[in-house]
């Protein structure tokens, strides 16, 4: 049964893992369509999230079609990839995108020379109280927010049905240990590899994601807080060390050599494991493997946090910016496309259904988010209980450090106190 079940979806894995790693005027005013391609206006837009890269192709297609004078060129890098080193070497080589994405504002601090002031658009008009605070400076508008996203375990719903787990009544840490010991303890009549797939691989995953949680409170939840701040307390180290712990103990092996796609793609979407952290932008990718699987039996629980059970991390991942260095024609054509993709029926009709994404913007209808785990983030965030995004505002490359480091304390190299005091001493260097 357990190998029929891989082997109906081995191809489907094929087909995805390419998606995972691959890495002006908006009309024609005359009505006359411009046939020669030196009259088009040229977008470039280099963006990291690979999640909806065809979505988004597709979407790009008809605008040009409804904009004959407009062509775009979408470059997609992520999934395994360093976004924002390779963000850096199209600047550095003088092939500057038009449309970049940056996450909040240390990265916005990164390229302010190259970031035009967005606050005439009507995306920025239409974003929701609150998701232009980590990009507004000195009154001027630096990006326009993707959408809103949330995260925490992933979990299998026939897998905690039939191993007799309610995933209501996880709360707190004891709670979940104990489910986790209990699926962990019926992995054989329950066909599944381990309970977790934990890619720690991936720097991300563990310096960026996991920790903010254990440091949102540390930081009163404000990324600007985390942004602004000298040093780092970890007052929460040693949570973050158990739950690290936990997950890595009941998790397919080696952890280390395990990365995003395969933990989505090969473990996940295959059913092999009880359940992955990660957010509502997989769902994508594990719908092209099994629709089904995606829409019917997926769930997400928060991770636990002493004094915040119950609350899911939600916040802006990332921000459309426009070159600044563009001409003028290309900097309004790009203002334009932004516009038309959050603000015009199609656009929005896409980023609902097409994209996956929980809008940011006023103006959608919340009734038509699309996937389930979307729809759970969306009354999370609705109910109020959520913890805030603050890893955005580290010091520059200090999530891939911290990450660095926890890799180093599963692979016996460092103790948790090494984690601590030594990613202690690069926030502070960094913010000298």
């Amino acid at each position: 049964m357990k190998g029929k079940k891989v082997l109906s979806k081995v191809v489907a894995t094929l087909a995805v893992s390419g998606l995972l790693l691959a890495g002006c005027s908006s009309g024609d005013e005359g009505g006359a369509k411009k046939e020669s391609s030196k009259d088009k206006v040229t977008i470039d837009i280099f963006q990291g999230k690979v999640e909806f890269n065809k979505q988004f192709k597709d979407l790009a297609k008809k605008y040009e079609e409804e904009n004959p004078d407009v062509k775009i060129n979408i470059t997609s890098v992520g999934g395994g990839t360093d976004y924002i080193s390779s963000l850096k070497s199209q600047f550095s080589s003088g092939d500057e995108p038009d449309i970049f994405s940056i996450a909040g504002p240390s990265e916005a601090a990164q390229f302010e020379g190259n970031l035009s002031d967005l606050s005439d658009t009507k995306a920025a008009k239409a974003a929701l109280e609150g998701t232009l605070d980590a990009v507004t400076k000195d009154g001027k508008v630096q990006g326009l927010p993707f959408n809103q996203e949330g995260y925490g375990f992933i979990y299998n719903k026939t897998v905690f049905e039939k191993a007799g787990v309610n995933a209501d009544e996880i709360l707190t840490y004891d709670d979940l240990e104990k489910a986790v010991k209990t699926i962990d303890s019926k992995k054989d009549e329950l066909e599944i590899e381990a309970v977790f797939a934990l890619p720690a691989k991936e720097k991300w995953v563990l310096g960026n994601h996991l920790a903010n949680v254990y440091f949102a409170p540390e930081f009163d939840h404000q990324v600007l807080n985390a942004y602004e701040s000298d040093t780092v307390k970890f007052d929460r180290g040693s949570e973050m060390q158990r739950m690290l712990d936990l997950e890595n103990k009941y998790s397919v092996q080696p952890s280390l050599s395990l990365d995003y796609s395969q933990q989505v793609e090969e473990y996940f979407s295959l059913e092999q494991v009880a359940m992955i952290q990660q957010g509502n932008w997989i769902y994508p990718s594990v719908s092209e493997m099994d629709s089904d699987f995606a829409e019917n039996n997926i769930g997400i629980l928060p991770i636990p946090v002493e004094g915040y059970e119950g609350s899911l991390p939600v916040g802006i991942p990332n921000y459309w910016a426009v070159n600044s260095n563009s001409d003028d024609e290309t900097v309004e054509a790009s203002k334009d496309f932004l516009d038309w993709l959050y603000t015009s029926d199609e656009g929005k009709e896409s980023v609902l259904n097409d994209f996956k994404f929980i809008p940011a913007y006023e103006g959608f209808d919340t009734d038509k988010i699309s996937d389930p785990l979307s729809k759970e983030i969306y009354q999370y965030a609705s109910d109020g209980k959520t913890i805030g995004w603050v890893f955005l505002g580290y010091p520059d490359g200090w999530g891939d450090e911290l990450g660095a480091d926890m890799q180093k304390y599963l692979d016996g190299k460092l103790s948790w106190e090494d984690v601590e005091a030594d990613s202690t001493k690069k926030w502070e260097s960094k913010r000298k």
